[in-house]
Order: structure tokens, then C-alpha cells, then sequence
């Protein structure tokens, strides 16, 4: 009677042709990697483009992206003065009847410091918080995203460089037509007033 050989104590050929044995490969094996660490980040502002956040990280962060999403129960403003640009820098405050649309980042983790150092975390501009977003059928639970630590009492506009990297953000990773009309009505409206005050303040 043949018998059909024990196939796990078959010899296997590697991906170099060499000839192994599954339990005994000698030198030529090696331990298999850990996945990177990585986090998930909702952004809001500026860095939904992934061209903008390529100057803070040095790579393409395209492949990084999820999908656009949804964080429910908060709203949009310029509660901050952002020190870079001089101007009014986005933020998100608890709202039960808002949402905010943006970009789902997977990032390596590798990238968090400097994520933070743009955020202006150890300036204490911005501090973490984890939240819940919704992209793609799915729910994503504890995102990183950035809030603001001293807000404003009141919005301060944007400058013209960052209303448009903020709505190239929007437009380019696909947010609601709806959600894009309405950011940059948001924005045209805090500019225009803002230029009306300062007229106003030249006239006085």
C-alpha cells in the first residue's frame, strides 16, 4: 500500500528558492514584524488636506486617509487665534444638536508628536479629545481630534490662506456639497465682518 507522505514533514521552498524545513529553518528565519503602532484622528480644519499635512509629516498622507466622516454632537467655530498664521483657527465645542463633517486619518503612530507640535499642544493651544466619529457605515470609537483649550468669546475670522486650504480639504476628500457651501459661507461671513469693524474702527 502507498501511503501519501505527512505533508507538514514536507521540506518548503521560501520566497529565495532555498529549500527549509517548517520546523527547523536555521539561520534563514526570521521573526515576523509587529504591526506599527497607529492612531486614528479626525480632522476638522486645515489638516483635512492631505497636501497641507504632507509640510508636517514629510510623506504623501493620502494613503493614510479613511474616509470622510461625521462627529455627532459638536459644531464648528473659530475659537482660536492661531499664533502661526495670526488669525481665527478652527475648533469644536459640545453642541447636542450640530455635527461636524471631516477627514478619518489612520496614522502611524510615529506622527503624533508632530501632529501635536502643529496643534500647538505644548503651547497649550490645543488639547486632545477622544470621540466617536461615523465614516462609512462604521462607527469609530475613541478618535483622537483637537479642541481648543482657551477659546475665544467670540469667533475671529480666518485669513484667505487658510479659508482656502480648509475648503481645498473639504473638496478634495469629497464632504457634503451641502457642508462645504455652508463652511465657506461661514467663513466669508466672519471675513466680511471682521473688514466692516475695521472700517468702522478707521472711522472713528
Amino acid at each position: 500500500m502507498n501511503l501519501s507522505p505527512d505533508p507538514l514533514s514536507q521540506p518548503l521552498r521560501d520566497l529565495t528558492g532555498s529549500m527549509t524545513h517548517p520546523h527547523h529553518q536555521g539561520s534563514h528565519w526570521q521573526p515576523k514584524k509587529s504591526p506599527e503602532p497607529s492612531f486614528y484622528y479626525f480632522a476638522y480644519g486645515s489638516c483635512m488636506c492631505p497636501v497641507d499635512l504632507k509640510r508636517t509629516f514629510g510623506e504623501n498622507t493620502h494613503h493614510y486617509v479613511v474616509g470622510t466622516a461625521i462627529l455627532k454632537g459638536y459644531r464648528l467655530g473659530f475659537y482660536r487665534r492661531s499664533l502661526r498664521r495670526n488669525c481665527g483657527a478652527l475648533d469644536v465645542v459640545s453642541d447636542p444638536n450640530s455635527s461636524v463633517e471631516g477627514v478619518l486619518y489612520h496614522l502611524p503612530w510615529r506622527f503624533s508628536d508632530r501632529l501635536d507640535v502643529r496643534e500647538e499642544v505644548p503651547r497649550n493651544g490645543y488639547r486632545h479629545e477622544y470621540v466617536d466619529v461615523y465614516s462609512g457605515g462604521k462607527r469609530y470609537q475613541n478618535v483622537r481630534t483637537y479642541v481648543v483649550i482657551d477659546k475665544l468669546p467670540q469667533e475671529l475670522a480666518p485669513n484667505d490662506w487658510y479659508l482656502n486650504v480648509v475648503l481645498r480639504g473639504a473638496v478634495t476628500c469629497g464632504l457634503s456639497e451641502e457642508y462645504c457651501w455652508w463652511l465657506f459661507n461661514h467663513m466669508y461671513q466672519l471675513q466680511l465682518q471682521q473688514s466692516q469693524e475695521v472700517i468702522l474702527a478707521n472711522c472713528s
